[in-house]
């Protein structure tokens, strides 16, 4: 049996590529009510992560981060890491993977890293960025599974390099998604025409797909139902500062963004999508 710990935003269409594709499963979630759906789609419900862990040879590990996977690792004997295939897609700082490795290795256990680029569409549709550190074997053993997830898995070579490169690409994330808020905001405050600063922006170097699917939001000031939180992409940033200060990288407009998703923390809107750091930026009616 499979185990899938974290039935979160992520995680749970997760879990469904799982048992669409016919693998028997069991998950837990520290909420119960965001697992028991999964239930009536033929998953077993677990009541602790041990019981996971006792009865599974490979889990899949979606959780918020580093201090979260640790929780559920600490709270297993360490007996019950031996000959266990554990599998973290969240993602964290790479020393924190490191550890996690070591960890579970010494106990004779397998850890491979598989952190994901995409949100809640892509992850239901199957069409995830998978990255994947640990060794080559490994990473052919996984294969079946991870191409649930996302059609070609990028093997990055050994743990803690998918964590960098995840990081890395989540430092994209909020610079874009910045970047593009404070133009989109100047266009609007200055009269422009919307629609024909996006028909400019989209025949030029300038451009990234992000744009488009955060435009309407951005104009209707409509940030529910998100693919990716205000309060996950703070905590990403975070971890990005960290990352990139550990290896000598100025971190100076990384902070200047922190404090702006602080800002949209503080407002009350950690649970809307990420995109709402433009109703911070270009400040207009409240949300």
């Amino acid at each position: 049996m499979i185990g899938f710990i974290g039935t979160g935003l992520m995680g749970f269409p997760m879990a469904q590529r799982l048992l669409s594709a016919g693998y028997p499963l069991m998950v837990y979630n520290r909420t119960r009510a965001k697992a028991e759906p999964l239930q009536a789609e033929g998953a077993v419900l677990a009541e602790t992560p041990g019981e996971v862990f006792s009865r599974c040879d490979i889990i899949f590990l979606m959780l918020t981060d580093g201090p979260a996977v640790k929780e559920v690792l600490s709270s297993i004997p360490r007996v019950q890491f031996s000959g266990k295939m554990i599998v973290q897609m969240g993602t964290i700082l790479p020393e924190e993977s490191l550890e996690f490795a070591r960890t579970i290795e010494d106990a004779g256990g397998e850890y491979l890293e598989a952190p994901v680029l995409g949100s809640t569409p892509e992850a239901s549709s199957g069409r995830l960025i998978v990255l994947v550190g640990g060794s080559r074997e490994q990473y052919q053993q996984m294969l079946p599974y991870l191409r649930l997830f996302g059609p070609e898995p990028f093997f990055l070579g050994e743990i803690g390099k998918a964590a960098t490169t995840k990081l890395a690409l989540n430092q994209l994330i909020v610079t874009l998604i910045t970047a593009f808020s404070i133009s989109l905001g100047m266009v609007q405050a200055g009269g422009g025409d919307v629609e024909l600063f996006m028909r400019i922006l989209r025949q030029s170097a300038l451009y990234a797909p992000m744009f488009d699917k955060k435009l309407e939001r951005m104009l209707n000031r409509d940030f529910r139902r998100p693919n990716f939180p205000v309060k996950h992409l703070l905590k990403d940033v975070r971890l990005i500062i960290k990352a990139a200060q550990h290896v000598g990288i100025s971190t100076e407009v990384l902070q200047s963004i922190q404090d702006i998703l602080q800002q949209a923390v503080d407002a009350g809107w950690q649970d809307l999508d990420y995109s709402a750091i433009f109703q911070v930026l270009a400040r207009g009616e409240r949300l």
